[in-house]
């Protein structure tokens, strides 16, 4: 079974954003974001990857196959199209939340916004709770 690329590590989180987001306003966005995420989850950023900033972290074992390891609770990763939002579970709550999140686009596993202003910041807030609620539920801490 192939290894998972994708583990937490110690690069500079600053640095980072300062280096991969390419505009000033993704660089805004992304310290708004870490500072949102940071106070909302109580963890400190954290690198996951080559771009990926995370917050907190839960063992998954894979349903469908025997693959399993770590990944954050939530993050975001401030990428060239749009910022990724990882902070969506699909559950029933969430789902009716989208209605009042604001403007995005819908990945297979996160949420793409343009810009921060263009999103609802305390539903943002309420996204991240029911997600890490949700994967409490199924992991535990």
């Amino acid at each position: 079974m192939a290894e998972i690329k994708t583990k937490q590590h110690e690069a500079n989180v600053t640095d980072f954003i300062l280096s991969f987001a390419e505009t000033e306003q993704k660089q805004k966005d992304s310290f708004e974001l870490v500072k949102i995420m940071q106070e909302y989850t109580g963890f400190e950023p954290k690198m996951w990857g080559p771009s990926i900033i995370g917050f907190g972290m839960y063992h998954y074992k894979s349903d469908r196959s025997k693959q399993e390891g770590d990944w954050p609770l939530v993050g975001f990763s401030p990428r060239k199209a749009a910022i990724s939002l990882y902070v969506y579970m699909g559950t029933p709550e969430q789902d009716k939340l989208l209605q009042e999140f604001g403007k995005f686009k819908m990945g297979k596993g996160c949420i793409y916004v343009k810009k921060l202003s263009d999103i609802n910041i305390e539903v943002l807030k309420k996204m991240m709770g029911e997600t890490i609620t949700a994967l409490r539920e199924k992991y535990g801490n």
